[in-house]
């Protein structure tokens, strides 16, 4: 039997005790920790932790949540579905997440 799968609410909760509690907002002239503050651009960025959801009976599950780290220290996390349900309507987001250099070297 396999082992049951974290929810991705409770690896919020985790990121945020963590220190990630802000919501990485993507945006035409770079990315942002929540509504206000510095802009960055992909390459100023490093994704630390990536999790993947997978239902598995439901499709509708399937989603990445990412841990994401400034080059000046901050930090806050990104969630989006991906696959037959993704919800990214932002034309942005797509190239921006890929040019995101990953870096997964942080016990989360």
């Amino acid at each position: 039997m396999p082992k049951p799968m974290t929810p991705l609410s409770k690896v919020i909760v985790r990121l945020e005790e963590k220190g990630y509690g802000r919501e990485l907002l993507i945006t035409e002239g770079g990315a942002r920790f929540g509504e206000e503050g510095r802009l960055y651009a992909p390459t100023q960025l490093t994704i630390v932790k990536v999790y993947r959801f997978e239902g598995e009976s439901d499709p509708a599950d399937m989603s990445v949540a990412y841990a994401i780290r400034s080059d000046d220290g901050q930090r806050g996390f990104l969630v989006s579905a991906y696959g037959t349900y993704s919800n990214q309507d932002n034309p942005y987001y797509d190239d921006f997440i890929r040019s995101v250099p990953v870096n997964e070297q942080e016990d989360l």
